[in-house]
């Protein structure tokens, strides 16, 4: 199958290239920097979207606007350029912000989305997607979770204060986090490329959340080093302002649609997932 990536030289997408290839597929990285040409698809059976604009940074009016047109602009372009060559089949990256903080309450992805700007940018960006359905290309759209894997991610920008010893939980502790290993989510975005029958939105999660506090003590345990340096809550939001609620809010997210679609999952275990995140 011939696949065309875009955000093939992030993170997710050099794993996921790596991956497809190794699977056999012919695999063309796209930019969405200026509007594709729409002849570039002919001939590619399907379309993975996973550029977008970083969102761990502090939002200043610009940093915004850049997140919000990389997805949601950016999407629609690529569907624009799309319509010529339609795909079988379009994943188009989404995010578990698309919930907002919501407690303790399970979330599947019949959830509503929250209100805050990522719940609406996280919709918006989706809505983009799903447009191409209007021309016969089955969209799905992964809200991708915490990914944890080798030489990127989350976890990079983690792992110096804990094998320092400084490491320790954010705020109380009690916020969720639904991650998933960066291994299960190459898997994943494979599995709906090639399931005709799975479509719409899909939690690209483990099926195990934790809360910050519970991650943090498995991290510190998979490194061999004390997590008793607790970073309060003021700090981070002196630091990051608005963005810092990713940090201290969180979503219990479970992938029900996944699970009942008959993936499986390598990594559903924190303990696992991160003692091979980290080689060990």
């Amino acid at each position: 199958m011939n696949i065309a990536v875009t955000g093939a030289s992030g993170f997710v997408g050099r794993a996921l290239s790596e991956r497809l290839r190794a699977s056999g597929h012919g695999v063309t990285a796209i930019s969405l920097r200026t509007q594709p040409p729409p002849e570039v698809f002919g001939g590619c059976e399907a379309v993975v979207n996973l550029a977008g604009e970083p969102v761990a940074q502090r939002w200043t009016t610009a940093a915004r606007e850049r997140i919000s047109n990389s997805r949601i602009q950016g999407t629609r372009s690529l569907v624009a350029a799309i319509r010529k060559h339609p795909p079988q089949v379009l994943v188009s990256a989404s995010a578990v912000g698309y919930y907002g903080s919501r407690g303790d309450e399970i979330l599947t992805e019949d959830s509503p989305p929250s209100s805050d700007f990522l719940g609406q940018l996280a919709l918006g960006w989706e809505q983009e997607a799903r447009a191409a359905e209007q021309f016969g290309v089955r969209v799905v759209t992964p809200r991708i979770g915490v990914v944890l894997g080798r030489g990127g991610g989350a976890l990079a920008q983690m792992l110096l204060p804990f094998r320092l010893g400084v490491g320790g939980r954010l705020g109380s502790g009690q916020q969720w986090m639904s991650w998933i290993a960066l291994d299960d989510l190459v898997s994943l975005i494979e599995f709906a490329i090639e399931d005709a029958a799975l479509t719409g939105p899909v939690n690209a999660v483990a099926p195990n959340p934790v809360t910050n506090a519970v991650f943090t003590r498995e991290l510190a345990a998979a490194l061999h080093r004390p997590a008793v340096f607790p970073v309060p809550a003021f700090a981070l939001k002196m630091l990051f302002g608005e963005m810092s609620q990713i940090i201290l809010g969180g979503q219990r997210v479970i992938p029900r649609a996944s699970s009942r679609a008959g993936f499986q999952f390598r990594y559903a275990e924190l303990g696992e997932a991160l003692r091979q995140s980290i080689g060990g």
